[in-house]
């Protein structure tokens, strides 16, 4: 029995490191579990650590220290990494306004800290690392407990107050939204207005029977339509292939169109007739369909083309290939000319075999690449 007792309770650093595994080990097992459709995810983590402080459970105070800003170094630059591609981007949607709300929150939270810490006579550094846990901000408790040290006020009332209203601050958060939906948002409300619904990409068929687009090409034509689509195959007598932006349409032409589905009564008009096939199948046989052209998935895994818009990369004037959709954690994206990719998109590709595997050469299509990470680069970051 001595040997468990110096593996979990003796300080050294072996024990350090076996006491934070299991409690990052049991936190992850118990973030799968789902109740009613909701999990706490990563945040069963921090309520196992909790739990191995309450049982008694505890590790050198130097190896706590570092434990904690490296833990916190680690999630931050994650963070950053998840959401730095779409930041600047998402400015243009909404994200000063979101941004500037969020201040506000901030500073609300702030005030009524100081003010309560004042009529209730609670400790700074424990309001402190209340706000932090009401807020679930693990990079503020951070920060705070910086500040503290450095006007010598100790910090561990803070890591306490977190710790105490950190769970709150996580199934509070999701009671209210719940509540909220339950009670004052209606639920055709929530389904018009999901943006999920608005990305999820919709093909149809369309045969071209509206006068005003016979004998233009295929730049003419988006130019005069506010929906944006791609048109994945050309149907012409019997034969299939890939048109280009400088493709002249013809009467009776059938084409593949990859849209949004909100989309399609605007292309029926402009196309001219909708087409009864139903593409949307998860098991359509696409190479099977076209004889002469083949269907494949490719992952952008050069870093160069990151940031860099579909148009600019001419993939289809230049080997007479179309992507048609573009997959980005989870959410199929329409593949227009402005679509800036990202490192670890996988675009739907089809053409001539040949033809896609110089595109290959181009993009990467290294999944090796994606799974082996840059350690280089991740500490230099890191730094």
């Amino acid at each position: 029995m001595e040997w468990l007792y110096s593996v979990f309770i003796e300080h050294s650093p072996i024990q350090a490191v076996i006491i934070l595994s299991l409690i990052i080990a049991i936190g992850l097992g118990l973030a799968k579990i789902h109740l009613w459709g909701i999990s706490l995810g990563v945040t069963f983590v921090f309520f196992t650590g909790i739990l191995a402080g309450h049982i008694g459970l505890s590790i050198n105070p130097d190896m706590l220290m570092y434990a904690e800003s490296f833990g916190l170094v680690l999630f931050v630059y994650e963070l950053g990494l998840q959401v730095g591609p779409g930041f600047l981007s998402s400015f243009r949607k909404g994200g000063v306004k979101l941004n500037m709300l969020g201040l506000s929150l901030i500073l609300l939270g702030t005030a009524m800290a100081v003010l309560l810490s004042k009529i209730a006579g609670v400790p700074m550094d424990n309001m402190v690392g209340i706000l932090c846990g009401a807020t679930t901000n693990t990079p503020a408790l951070g920060a705070s407990q910086q500040a503290l040290s450095q006007i010598g006020i100790p910090s561990n009332g803070a890591a306490l107050g977190c710790a105490v209203t950190y769970p709150l601050g996580v199934v509070g958060v999701i009671i209210a939204i719940l509540f909220m939906r339950k009670f004052f948002v209606k639920q055709e409300n929530i389904e018009q207005e999901n943006p999920d619904n608005d990305n999820q990409t919709f093909i149809a068929t369309f045969t071209v029977q509206n006068p005003g687009i016979f004998d233009k090409n295929i730049k003419e034509i988006a130019q005069l339509c506010y929906p944006k689509f791609v048109i994945s195959r050309l149907w012409r007598d019997n034969r299939v292939t890939i048109p280009t932006f400088d493709k002249v349409l013809k009467e009776n032409d059938k084409v593949l169109v990859i849209t949004t589905e909100k989309d399609v009564p605007a292309l029926t008009i402009l196309f001219g007739k909708l087409e009864k096939e139903d593409w949307n199948n998860n098991d359509i046989d696409w190479n099977a369909i076209d004889s002469q052209l083949i269907s494949k998935h490719i992952i952008i895994s050069r870093p160069e083309i990151n940031g860099k818009k579909l148009g600019s990369l001419r993939l289809r004037n230049n080997y007479g290939i179309n992507i048609s959709r573009v997959l980005r954690s989870g959410v199929q994206l329409l593949a227009t000319p402005e679509l800036v990719l990202q490192f670890g998109d996988r675009l739907t590709v089809v053409g001539e075999k040949e033809a896609i595997e110089k595109v290959e050469k181009i993009v990467g299509n290294a999944v090796k690449t994606l799974k082996t990470p840059n350690l280089g680069a991740i500490f230099i970051g890191i730094v």
